[in-house]
């Protein structure tokens, strides 16, 4: 089979494909997934780069997020059988509740990911795809999808009638925008391209406001909201962002955390005057559990939703697709196409 190896972080000549003589066989307890689908996420490029928080083992197996067809079971595996339709989790041993330091290892950087023919998977650490999904759009789950449905039920759950407010275009984002509307909510979502306006307005944010227009754009939140602020907000720029965000807020507003740091500014600031005049409440939140991914399956189901897809690359276009995703250019998820 073919896979691709980090064997050198710091770019993209560190990344090899390389040809095996087999494919995986499975332990007792694992399953062997043939691989039609991974997409990308900010975290593999930090990997990449030798950045992220998480040191990557040797010669490690790039990407956490992939779907793929079971072609082999171990003689104990009880929740598959060959021919399922599966996608991996982000965490594979965060099966349910809340996570501890024993669960935190990842495919991709302290576990082999998934950007190969084919992986090797505990059968816990495997979730079904929606039926109406393609490959690429399975593939595209199990970070920013199963973060974004995080962020809106995993704490406070949004109910029907509040305000949802997401920032940007990047894939979680768009997910948020996806999963706000069908829980109910009014959206409100900022971007700095306007061509991006009705685009948003397609996946369901009822208001876009242009925050290069609007750079002090928690006024133009308030305004829409009449006055009274947005109830949850999806922060996913963190420190450039945080006291806008605390601005827009409704008074006892929830304001979920995802990015915590940034390469233009060094840490989280939010003035007194500010944060006095609040009774927000700031979450912080690094993806979720296999529960998590398997309730949002059942609204994804039920709504129809369709993760947004900018741009699918062959398996031969590897660093090529890694390129165009850092670039900033996608509106949604950037897929390899394996299979």
């Amino acid at each position: 089979m073919r896979t691709y190896h980090l064997e050198t972080p710091g770019g993209l000549d560190g990344m090899v494909s390389r040809n095996t003589a087999h494919r995986p066989e499975p332990g007792p307890r694992d399953i062997v997934v043939r691989i039609h689908a991974v997409s990308l996420n900010k975290r593999d490029l930090l990997i990449l780069k030798g950045l992220y928080p998480l040191k990557a083992i040797p010669d490690v197996i790039p990407l956490s997020d992939g779907a793929g067809e079971v072609v082999a079971v171990g003689d104990e595996v009880t929740r598959w059988t060959v021919g399922d339709r599966v996608t991996s989790t982000y965490f594979p041993r965060w099966t349910d509740g809340r996570i501890t330091t024993a669960m935190i290892d990842q495919p991709g950087v302290t576990l082999n990911g998934m950007l190969a023919e084919y992986a090797c998977l505990d059968q816990e650490a495997a979730v079904r795809v929606p039926e109406h999904l393609s490959w690429e759009e399975a593939a595209c789950l199990p970070c920013a999808g199963v973060t974004a449905w995080n962020c809106l039920t995993g704490g406070e759950a949004v109910v029907p009638g509040q305000t949802v407010l997401t920032l940007g275009t990047g894939a979680l984002s768009l997910f948020a925008v996806q999963f706000a509307k069908a829980l109910g909510a009014e959206v409100i979502a900022t971007t700095s391209r306007p061509a991006n306006a009705d685009r948003l307005k397609a996946l369901g944010a009822d208001h876009v406001v242009d925050y290069v227009a609007n750079p002090e754009w928690a006024p133009a939140v308030r305004e829409l909201t009449g006055g009274r602020g947005a109830d949850l907000v999806v922060e996913t720029v963190g420190p450039e962002t945080i006291e806008q965000s605390v601005r827009a807020s409704a008074l006892y507003a929830q304001i979920v955390l995802i990015a915590a740091n940034s390469p233009r500014k060094a840490s989280i600031e939010i003035s007194n005057d500010v944060i006095a005049s609040s009774l927000v409440t700031i979450r912080r939140l690094f993806v979720g559990s296999r529960a998590h991914f398997e309730q949002m399956n059942r609204a994804v189901t039920l709504h129809g939703i369709r993760p947004v897809i900018d741009r699918v690359f062959g398996f031969d276009e590897v660093h090529e697709a890694f390129r165009y995703y850092e670039s900033g250019a996608a509106f949604g998820k950037v897929v390899i196409r394996v299979a």
